[in-house]
């Protein structure tokens, strides 16, 4: 937390100094405020939001500021302020957090008297001096690091989805409809968490686009995209596999370890996997242990006759195939994993493998 708080309180600085340089000697306080408020409103947002979100304060300040002039301050004329504000936010396309910084700058100029610089109320363009130097202190001097917000973001894909795949084995392996019912429950709730992760991407490459200091992370972030992208099919299909799973519990069949064995290899796979996402580490584990759960599969499938656990059977192979296909993200063609086909991954494992 040092960093972001070093980095508030030095923008601030650089454009209180700023403004007593571009309009005299004049008290420049506001310039500051606009930093801060611009700083706090845009850490995390691409930057499309973040121009939204200085734009936000800039219309409150101008309006507020305009009116002072007019009206004078009061608790009745900061009320309208902050009406006018947040309907000019709203005319101007902006959702609710434009909205609620248009009207905290509404409320501050309008405790104060009104400025003017000329025919110019100056306030306004102190909000654009203070707005300028928290964008550009956040985007280029100070940039996040895109790599370790991705990361952050994938581990919560990486433990719902594990959470699932533990429930799962434990409802094939006890055959329990309740503990199906939560695992159903865990992996529909995996949905936001991947939204998140493709937010955190997306302002990653933008972020390594931007910031000379982060162009070094555009290889990195190109490897988990990738692995994010198969990972969200693997939650697909995890989700059909517990459904499928309840279906089954609630329907009185016996438990079934050896598919609760297949999806337990599943489980072991994607906690490899998160321990290779934000290092290019070791990809044959994961790739094996996928093979492995697939060989199980493919065994249990021969072996029942029941069609729910052919289905079961069927969804765990194809979860095993977006794992696998995920650990062999950004390998290098001299690597020495084999670019096997589906049909080979599934129906050619490794020796020890199997049931």
């Amino acid at each position: 937390m040092l960093l972001p708080i070093l980095e508030t309180a030095g923008a601030a600085v650089v454009a209180w100094y700023l403004a007593k340089l571009l309009f005299g000697h004049r008290e420049t306080g506001f310039a500051a405020i606009a930093a801060v408020i611009c700083l706090g409103a845009t850490m995390g947002q691409q930057r499309e939001r973040a121009l939204e979100l200085t734009g936000g304060v800039v219309v409150g300040v101008l309006i507020a500021d305009l009116l002072v002039g007019l009206l004078g301050s009061g608790p009745l004329q900061v009320g309208l302020m902050v009406v006018l504000a947040m309907s000019a936010a709203v005319l101007v396309g902006g959702g609710t957090l434009l909205m609620t910084e248009a009207a905290v700058s509404a409320i501050i100029i309008g405790s104060h008297a009104s400025s003017s610089l000329g025919v110019f109320p100056v306030r306004p363009l102190e909000a654009l001096v203070g707005g300028g130097v928290a964008f550009a202190v956040h985007s280029l001097l100070f940039p996040p690091d895109p790599v370790l917000h991705v990361g952050r973001a994938a581990n919560e894909v990486f433990s719902g989805l594990g959470r699932t795949l533990r429930d799962v084995a434990g409802a094939l392996r006890t055959s329990d409809p309740a503990l199906a019912e939560r695992a159903l429950a865990a992996a529909r709730s995996i949905d936001d968490d991947v939204r998140a992760l493709g937010d955190a991407l997306a302002l990653g490459r933008e972020t390594a686009r931007l910031a000379p200091r982060r162009r070094s992370a555009r290889g990195v972030l190109e490897r988990q995209e990738e692995i994010a992208r198969h990972l969200d099919f693997a939650v697909r299909n995890t989700r059909v596999l517990a459904r499928d799973t309840l279906r089954y519990a609630r329907s009185g069949g016996p438990p079934v370890p050896d598919l609760a064995d297949a999806v337990d290899d599943l489980g072991q796979a994607l906690w490899a996997l998160a321990a290779a996402f934000d290092e290019s580490g070791d990809r044959e584990e994961p790739r094996l242990l996928a093979l492995r759960a697939a060989a199980r599969a493919s065994g249990a499938m021969a072996r029942h006759d029941n069609l729910t656990l052919i289905e079961i059977a069927g969804q765990i192979r194809s979860t095993a195939a977006d794992l696998m296909r995920a650990s062999q993200a950004g390998a290098p063609d001299d690597s020495g994993i084999p670019e096997a086909s589906t049909e080979e991954m599934l129906t050619s494992p490794p020796g020890g493998g199997g049931a």
